[in-house]
C-alpha cells in the first residue's frame, strides 16, 4: 500500500510502527459554528482511510480533537451574550450530528482543549527547560531557530520565512517566526492559572499534547486539510520533536482545497455553504459520494450541477442493487447452477474487487475505486437475470455492499415513508409492547431507524421525527 507523504513529497510504501496497529490523529474543528463543506472534506476523506485500514485488518486508534476555546468562540459568545462553553458545547453536538449524517465513524477519542490545559502547561515547561522556549511578559514563545529542521514539512527555508514576516507584529519575540505557546489573559476572556500568569494556551500546542497523550510520542499518521501544513502542522512537529527527541509522525496526509463554482470559498463572495444548508436539497449520502469522486489530494470544485451529477451517480448504484434484490426474490435455484459457473469461471467479481483494492492501495484513489463499483453495477445490469441462482445474485449484492461500505457509501436507498405508514408502524409497536412482545417492538423501532425515523418514548406518548 502506497501513501503520499507530505513530509517527503512522494508516495511511500506504508509500514506501520507497530504491526497490525495504526495510531492516527486528524485535526478536528474549532467549534463556533456549523461545519461547512470545506470542513466536511477531511472528515469524509480520513474516515475512508480509516475504513480501508480496518478492512485490511489493522486495529486503528483514531483521535480527532475539539478546539473548544478560541478567539472565534469567545467572539461568538460575546455576540450572543453567553458563556463560551455554551457555544462550544452547542457546536460540538451539531458537529456530531453532521458527522453521523455523513456516515463518519465516531473517533476512538474526541479530546477537548479545555480538558488538557495541565498537560499543555507541562509540555511548555519541558520546552523551556530544554531551551526551545522562552517566557516574556506572561507569554511563552517557541524559538524556531533552536529547532534546526523547522520548515521540513512545508519545505520552507527559515531565512526566507523570516524575511517575509512582519517583525512589527510582536516586539516580544526574539525572532519573527517564533510562535506562541501561552498567551496572557485579556479582560473579559476565560483564563487558566500557569507558572507565567493567568492566560490560555496557543492553538498549536493542543494537538501535540493530545496526540502524545492518547496515541504516544510517535504516531503512524497525522492528517488534516492542506491549509494546516503551515504553520499549524509545522509548529506541531517542532514542539513535539523538541520535547520528545523522537519523530512525531511517520506519515503526513493532507486533503486538497474546495472551490465553489471555480472560486475560493469565502463569506465575502457569498459562496460559503454549511453542510446543513446543502442537506436541505441533497442528502448527506450525496455529499459524501461527491467528495469521494475526486482524489483526496486534488482540489475539488463544488457546484450545484456537479453535486446533482453525484446524486445521479449514487442513484445508479441504488437502482442496480434494487434490481438485484428483485432478481434474488424471483430466482429459482438456491445454489449455484450451470449458468453461474460459467461466470464464476470468468472470475469477474474477483477481478473487480482486486481493481477496487488496487485503486485504494495507490494512495486511496477513491475516484477509481468508485469506477470499480460502477463496473460491478454495469456487469450485473448486462449479465444477470432471474435464471441465475440466489447464491450467485447474493454474492454480487454482498460485494456491492462490501465495496460501498469501505467507502462509507450507503448502497441501499432509504425508502421514504408517508406519515400515515409511520403512525401505523408505531401503533403496531405499541400493541407489541402491550403484549410484552418486546422483540417485535424492538424490531419495528430498528426498522424505522434504518429508514431515518427516530422514535422518542415520552410520558405523553411516542414522538417521532425524521433524521436529518
Amino acid at each position: 500500500m502506497k501513501i503520499y507523504n507530505t513530509l517527503t513529497n512522494k508516495k511511500e510504501e506504508f509500514v506501520s510502527i507497530e504491526q497490525d496497529k495504526i495510531n492516527m490523529y486528524v485535526c478536528g474543528p474549532t467549534v463556533y459554528n456549523y461545519i461547512h463543506i470545506g470542513n466536511a472534506r477531511p472528515l469524509i476523506v480520513f474516515d475512508t482511510v480509516r475504513r480501508y485500514f480496518e478492512y485490511k485488518n489493522y486495529d486503528v486508534k483514531f483521535v480527532s480533537n475539539f478546539t473548544d476555546i478560541d478567539d472565534k468562540i469567545i467572539r461568538k459568545a460575546n455576540e450572543e451574550g453567553v458563556d463560551y462553553s455554551q457555544i462550544s458545547k452547542k457546536y460540538m453536538d451539531e458537529f456530531l450530528i453532521d458527522s453521523k449524517g455523513l456516515n463518519v465513524k465516531p473517533a476512538t477519542k474526541y479530546p477537548k482543549a479545555t480538558e488538557e490545559i495541565n498537560s499543555m502547561i507541562e509540555m511548555i515547561e519541558l520546552l523551556i527547560d530544554k531551551g526551545y522556549a522562552y517566557a516574556v511578559n506572561n507569554s511563552v514563545y517557541f524559538e524556531t531557530k533552536k529547532f534546526k529542521s523547522y520548515g521540513k514539512l512545508s519545505n520552507k527555508n527559515q531565512d526566507d520565512l523570516e524575511a517575509g514576516a512582519r517583525i512589527a507584529v510582536d516586539k516580544e519575540k526574539r525572532n519573527p517566526m517564533d510562535f506562541i505557546l501561552w498567551k496572557p489573559k485579556k479582560e473579559g476572556e476565560p483564563s487558566w492559572k500557569s507558572p507565567w500568569g493567568e492566560g490560555r494556551p496557543g492553538w498549536h500546542i493542543e494537538c501535540s499534547v493530545m496526540a502524545k497523550k492518547y496515541l504516544g510520542e510517535s504516531i503512524d499518521i497525522h492528517a488534516g486539510g492542506e491549509d494546516l501544513i503551515f504553520p499549524h502542522h509545522e509548529n506541531e512537529i517542532a514542539q513535539s520533536e523538541a520535547a520528545s527527541d523522537k519523530q512525531f509522525a511517520k506519515y503526513w496526509m493532507h486533503n486538497g482545497f474546495i472551490n465553489v463554482d471555480n472560486k475560493k470559498m469565502s463569506k465575502s463572495l457569498g459562496n460559503f455553504f454549511t453542510v446543513r444548508e446543502i442537506v436541505e436539497e441533497f442528502s448527506y449520502d450525496v455529499i459524501r459520494f461527491f467528495m469521494l469522486n475526486a482524489h483526496y489530494r486534488s482540489p475539488i470544485n463544488f457546484s450545484r450541477e456537479l453535486i446533482q451529477a453525484s446524486a445521479n451517480g449514487l442513484d445508479r448504484i441504488h437502482t442496480g442493487r434494487k434490481n438485484l434484490e428483485y432478481l434474488l426474490e424471483n430466482a429459482n435455484d438456491e445454489d449455484y447452477n450451470d449458468k453461474d459457473l460459467l461466470l464464476i469461471n470468468k472470475n469477474e467479481l474477483e477481478r473487480i474487487k482486486s481493481k477496487f483494492e488496487s485503486a485504494m492501495e495507490d494512495d486511496f484513489n477513491t475516484a477509481d475505486a468508485i469506477s470499480s463499483i460502477f463496473e460491478l453495477i454495469k456487469f450485473s445490469n448486462k449479465n444477470i437475470d432471474s435464471s441465475y441462482s440466489k447464491k450467485y445474485i447474493g454474492d454480487i449484492i454482498t460485494l456491492i455492499d462490501k465495496l460501498c461500505g469501505i467507502l462509507g457509501i450507503v448502497s441501499k436507498k432509504k425508502e421514504t415513508l408517508l406519515d400515515e405508514d409511520i403512525n401505523n408502524l408505531i401503533e403496531k409497536r405499541q400493541q407489541a409492547r402491550k403484549n410484552r412482545d418486546f422483540a417485535l417492538a424492538d424490531k419495528i423501532r430498528d426498522e424505522l431507524k434504518d429508514l431515518g425515523i427516530i422514535l422518542e418514548d415520552t410520558r405523553e406518548g411516542v414522538r417521532w421525527h425524521r433524521e436529518k
